[in-house]
């Protein structure tokens, strides 16, 4: 198979000697069934770089984009991708994201690793961004453990924009799973997956050491082109403020304080459930925050 040849023969020893990446916490992925990875995504080499250090095979959810190119270099890439060991999710939301959920959902039933990145997109800043609810969807459904995953470095090594990688070390760091039990049987209601979402931004958050800020990836990310567009014309334009704790909630507790995302604290948001892939779902206009009635947000927070 494709995968393994790459891993063990072609790029995965040359990827070793470069760039000698170090890992901690690597026991708490399973030896055997299935377990969703969740990670923060700082660079496209964040794919690549997670299933060299593990020896079991890791699946990721992909933009379809890099599975339907034209032309030679549209097949290589399909062919890049598909080796090693990840999946086309459509990007245009709606039925087409809960498909290609769908999709994972199969990986995590045959008893194999998933990984996702629950920001959507990679950090368009190299800041921590809100977590969108499909990875908490899958997690409860199939009912798998959820392992955080924390990479550090890559965005040095391959920044959003560059084509041929520097050399530099890079780590891995890899949490306990996230304990979503108190969560089980709630995979249709909107508000436990946001909560269960926090609850693994948090875990996620605690191994990168990253400033959190509480607005998706997505709007950040057109923010900042509008910010760039406007300076051309000589405009100002502000960017999304939001730096909190995961989902708006409170910092942790202090002794005598309730906990933190008890319950089904903090804003909520309405989430396209698709996630762990690079895309956009409309306009910030479009992602409005809801709170639930007789729930309380968070106030500033934390990091």
């Amino acid at each position: 198979m494709l995968y393994w040849l790459l891993k063990r023969f072609v790029l995965g020893p040359v990827l070793l000697v470069l760039y000698r990446p170090w890992v901690e916490g690597r026991e708490h992925v399973p030896d055997h069934g299935g377990a969703l990875l969740v990670s923060n995504h700082l660079s496209f080499s964040d794919s690549i770089f997670l299933p060299l250090v593990l020896d079991r095979r890791v699946t990721f959810l992909a933009k379809d984009e890099y599975f339907t190119g034209r032309g030679v270099r549209g097949r290589l890439t399909a062919t890049f991708f598909r080796g090693v060991g990840q999946l086309p999710v459509d990007r245009s939301g709606g039925a087409a994201g809960l498909a290609s959920l769908r999709s994972g959902l199969a990986v995590l039933r045959r008893g194999e690793l998933l990984g996702i990145y629950p920001e959507g997109t990679r950090s368009p800043d190299g800041r921590l961004h809100r977590g969108r609810s499909g990875a908490a969807r899958l997690a409860l459904e199939a009912g798998v453990p959820v392992v955080p995953v924390a990479m550090v470095g890559t965005a040095e090594v391959q920044p959003v924009g560059r084509l041929l990688p520097a050399v530099r070390r890079v780590g891995i760091r890899i949490g306990p799973p996230v304990d979503l039990s108190r969560y089980a049987g709630g995979e249709g209601d909107r508000f436990v997956l946001r909560a269960a979402t926090d609850d693994v931004m948090r875990a996620v958050l605690a191994l990168s050491g990253q400033e959190y800020v509480d607005v998706y990836a997505t709007v950040m990310k057109e923010a900042i082109a509008a910010q760039r567009e406007a300076a051309e014309h000589g405009r100002t334009v502000e960017l999304p403020t939001g730096a909190s704790a995961p989902g708006g909630l409170r910092r942790e507790a202090g002794p005598g304080e309730p906990a933190a995302g008890a319950g089904v604290a903090g804003t909520s948001a309405v989430d396209d459930p698709a996630v762990g892939v690079e895309g956009r779902r409309g306009s910030p206009a479009r992602q409005r925050h809801h709170r639930r009635p007789g729930v309380r947000g968070g106030g500033p927070a934390g990091r």
